[in-house]
């Protein structure tokens, strides 16, 4: 069985501060540390389960050289192997060579979510609203359309109560979901101890792989319009020209094609 761990710092227990995401800062290195071991929660939880071979992508984007690479190696299972992708989304041929499923671990909700801790999808000065056919969906829907691009289906998700909800509405309720927080605010949350969070994860993902059906693989749709509105004018004006995808007002633009992948790779890379 090969298991796909995709993870996000903002959803991680004890992470509530938007200090503790950003690479350089003092505080990074204490997320750093909750984030891995969260990864090695699912990662032990995933080879329990029967796992064979387990790959780790890092998605959270740090800045300063920590982008995509902001878990701490010398601390990470060695059972299994990690990806350093220099753009989000780029890596998928571990996917592309056929995989049994995805583990989401230390996901956040989309921008806008109230009770969302560190809220925000792709870029929180940037994008304020993404909508795959017309349903809204953050970064959860995005890793879980690319994983759906080639058959692998998203069987667990951890993060805040707001993130859980969030996936189990856009996958189903068959969707394994381990909250490790409450969001009480974007910047304040009720945690759940790490060594707790720990456990809950490490049990949801043998659970989770104990199904591998029990979620079908994610696909928006087709064809698809992956529609973005950007919080300010000047965001929409490199895609004026770019084949595909339409600008329909001073904030918003709009990518169609025959599929999600094909829609996603015109305007964002």
């Amino acid at each position: 069985m090969r298991v796909h761990v995709i993870s996000d710092i903002e959803g991680v227990s004890g992470v509530v501060k938007p200090e503790q995401g950003d690479g350089g800062e003092s505080l990074f290195e204490e997320a750093r540390r909750l984030y891995t071991e969260e990864i090695n929660a699912a990662i032990r939880g995933a080879f329990t389960a029967g796992a064979t071979e387990v790959v780790v992508m890092d998605c959270h984007g740090a800045g300063k050289g920590w982008s995509f690479n902001s878990l701490l190696p010398e601390q990470l299972d060695p059972r299994c192997e990690w990806v350093v992708q220099n753009e989000w989304t780029e890596y998928t041929e571990f996917l592309e060579e056929g995989c049994d499923a995805a583990l989401f671990v230390g996901m956040h909700a989309r921008a806008g979510v109230a009770d969302g801790v560190l809220n925000h999808t792709v870029s929180g000065s940037e994008w304020h609203e993404l909508r795959f056919n017309g349903t809204s969906v953050g970064e959860t829907g995005i890793n879980a359309a690319l994983c759906g691009t080639f058959g692998c289906p998203v069987l667990l998700v951890t993060g805040d109560t707001a993130v859980c909800h969030e996936a189990r509405e856009l996958l189903g309720e068959r969707l394994v979901t381990v909250p490790v927080k409450k969001g009480l605010g974007r910047f304040s949350a009720r945690n759940i101890p790490p060594q707790r969070a720990r456990e809950l994860i490490e049990d949801g993902a043998k659970q989770a792989l104990a199904d591998l059906g029990a979620v079908p693989p994610y696909d928006p749709g087709h064809p698809c319009e992956i529609e973005v509105d950007f919080i300010r004018s000047n965001l929409v004006e490199p895609y004026h020209h770019r084949q595909g995808v339409e600008v329909l007002d001073g904030r918003r633009i709009v990518s169609r094609a025959d599929d999600w992948w094909s829609a996603w790779k015109q305007f964002y890379f």
